[in-house]
């Protein structure tokens, strides 16, 4: 069985999507619309802006939903899923993928999620963490016993665990992950504390917009960062892309629960090949590949 699954922030880079805008008709009308909906050229800030343009999250959020969303229509009737799943933000891509979103819908609403997430940033000095060489385990309990907030953000893999919070408490929780045995300990170039408690402000925006956005029965499940399980159903899929912000994602899990359910190869639809990677190290006799048209 195939799995097709959609990256996240982090996989952008410049040029990205511009051989798609170049060779396919139907790639370029839907660029263009894209400008038209965000009301700015997304299109010249990926195919020729600078990284640090891409960077800013507003741009980036919509940039790869784009590039992953606008590869999946381009591919045809050769993207024939029996389930999906997206990374964070890539949970948007796979939910227009499968049906459940339409294109501008989906658009709009990770544009509002990108402007909401923004504006919680700016509220509290917040960043994240990544984690290699610990135990899940270890990496929670320290968060519990660190002072301020600081938790678990993303399971990305056995061994590789971000953390999220405020800046102070994410300092204290590294020092003690390290002493603790931890192979690094590093603070990511990111905007602030993504899916931890300082993303409620967003959560509340986003929670409106996305209960104003019609949703379809899926044609295929997705399997959800916050429940890691099939979901099939519209209303349910919604409670769970609302908690998304400010609850971990469950990627090393979400990938466990499709192997158990049937999945034998992994196809990664958009930038990069990051999801690949750490799908090889949830499971070893996985097979992945990136998406083609």
């Amino acid at each position: 069985m195939k799995a097709y699954i959609f990256p996240g922030q982090g996989a952008q880079f410049v040029g990205m999507g511009l051989d798609l805008y170049e060779n396919h008709p139907k790639a370029q009308e839907l660029f263009e619309n894209a400008n038209e909906i965000l009301g700015f050229s997304i299109t010249d800030i990926m195919f020729e802006g600078t990284p640090e343009d891409l960077k800013q999250t507003k741009v980036t959020q919509p940039a790869i939903f784009l590039h992953s969303v606008i590869l999946r229509e381009v591919m045809g009737a050769n993207f024939q899923p029996y389930m999906v799943a997206g990374h964070s933000l890539g949970e948007f891509s796979a939910l227009v993928a499968n049906g459940t979103l339409n294109f501008e819908d989906g658009l709009k609403l990770v544009s509002e999620r990108a402007l909401a997430m923004q504006k919680a940033c700016e509220l509290k000095p917040s960043t994240m963490a990544a984690v290699l060489g610990l135990d899940d385990e270890v990496v929670e309990k320290i968060c519990e016993k660190t002072e301020g907030i600081v938790v678990p953000a993303n399971y990305n893999c056995p061994g590789q665990l971000v953390i999220s919070g405020e800046v102070d408490a994410v300092n204290a929780a590294c020092e003690k992950l390290k002493e603790a045995g931890a192979r690094r300990a590093l603070l990511l170039p990111v905007g602030g504390a993504f899916h931890s408690p300082l993303m409620e402000p967003a959560r509340e925006e986003l929670a409106a917009a996305i209960e104003a956005t019609e949703f379809k029965k899926p044609s295929c499940p997705i399997y959800q960062n916050v429940t890691t399980t099939a979901v099939f159903e519209p209303d349910e899929i919604k409670k769970n892309l609302i908690s998304q912000l400010t609850a971990p994602v469950k990627w090393t899990q979400s990938v466990q629960q499709m192997v158990q359910d049937g999945a034998k190869s992994f196809v990664e639809v958009g930038p990069g090949k990051v999801l690949q990677g750490l799908v090889r190290k949830i499971d070893s006799k996985a097979e992945t590949a990136s998406a083609e048209v």
